[in-house]
């Protein structure tokens, strides 16, 4: 498990603000699985989901960056929580899988050019002696600008996408596992990613500001 505690370049757990930002959503005296309960709780809701924010640079896939941001894609966040976790040295990993988005955006669909998303982002953690997955990517506003139903994590039961919205329409669907990670593959993601969605990568005028607006606009 030692792979899975150590700091790394991405997953910073080391980082002074990254404990700080852990040591104030949990309590020391609270077991493993409360802290990853109220850590994904915090990245959840306390960082904004950003699809419009990926970089190619890899400082900005740093925890410690992505926490001062305050806003990032699903790796983004799935990286956070995984240094948080790791910070209370509690053994965490990240996990991929290319996912078919159903409630896409118009603008974000015509900018990749189509719903699927390669690379979709999750932590697992280790927790009463097995990985649980949490997938800390869509916040509580946005969930509800989506009407879908924020996931949920209790420390025992894998946390992964609603396959449908709140009124029975497709939402998620995964189509391709990459498997787990001790740390971020970024060359690979970044790689894939500017072959397939070159439009996105090259035309930095045409991504929004604000996803949760958007996505409220479109679905209100």
């Amino acid at each position: 498990m030692e792979k899975y505690i150590t700091p790394t370049f991405y997953i910073d757990s080391d980082h002074p603000k990254i404990i700080e930002f852990a040591k104030a959503n949990c309590k020391e005296t609270d077991t493993n699985l409360q802290k990853a309960v109220q850590l994904n709780l915090a990245v959840r809701d306390g960082i904004r989901y950003n699809p419009y924010s990926i970089e190619p640079a890899k400082e900005s896939m740093k925890a410690s960056c992505v926490l001062k941001r305050g806003d990032g894609y699903c790796v983004a966040k799935a990286v956070l929580l995984a240094a948080c976790i790791r910070s209370r040295n509690i053994p965490a990993r990240l996990g991929f899988a290319d996912v078919q988005n159903h409630l896409n955006t118009r603008r974000l669909k015509k900018l990749m050019g189509t719903d699927t998303f390669i690379y979709h982002g999750y932590t697992e953690i280790y927790l009463n002696e097995k990985w649980v997955k949490a997938t800390p990517a869509f916040n509580l506003e946005l969930c509800n600008n989506f009407n879908v139903k924020p996931l949920d994590f209790d420390g025992i039961n894998d946390s992964v996408f609603h396959p449908f919205d709140k009124f029975g329409n497709k939402h998620m669907e995964y189509v391709k596992d990459h498997g787990t990670f001790a740390d971020l593959p970024w060359d690979r993601i970044i790689s894939e990613s500017r072959e397939l969605y070159p439009a996105y990568f090259e035309d930095l005028k045409r991504r929004s500001k604000d996803f949760s607006n958007e996505a409220l606009c479109e679905n209100s």
